[in-house]
């Protein structure tokens, strides 16, 4: 199961749509590494500025890896968390994760081009 849903949770979207708030404190409870990462990432773009800010350390373990997983491959979740922060999420393999200020850069562009992704292997990351 990706999320831990509360029981107050899962009766309010059988009763209709969910609100990103409520649905952000479920990512946040149920995913907490995901959410330091990219809670962090986001900070770091907002005081550093620059073009994105990006992870390059792969997660300390499978579980770890898993959070992030499941919370960028989930469109529900990605969205939300974009809209929540203000920032476009981008993902190279089980680790790479960039924030970057919303709209579409040629930062961003060039980050999700399969160029890039190939130039991000390395024999390390091959099973992550």
């Amino acid at each position: 199961m990706s999320l831990d849903v509360t029981p107050e949770l899962l009766e309010t979207a059988r009763q209709g749509e969910i609100g990103d708030r409520e649905f952000v404190e479920c990512i946040r409870t149920s995913l907490p590494y995901a959410w330091e990462l990219i809670s962090g990432l986001v900070a770091r773009l907002q005081v550093d500025g620059g073009e994105f800010a990006d992870n390059l350390t792969p997660p300390p373990d499978e579980r770890a890896r898993g959070q992030l997983l499941r919370v960028l491959a989930s469109d529900a979740m990605r969205g939300t968390l974009e809209r929540y922060f203000g920032v476009k999420l981008a993902f190279q393999n089980c680790h790479r994760v960039a924030v970057f200020p919303s709209g579409d850069s040629a930062a961003y562009r060039t980050f999700v081009t399969p160029r890039e992704q190939i130039l991000n292997q390395s024999p390390e990351l091959r099973d992550c």
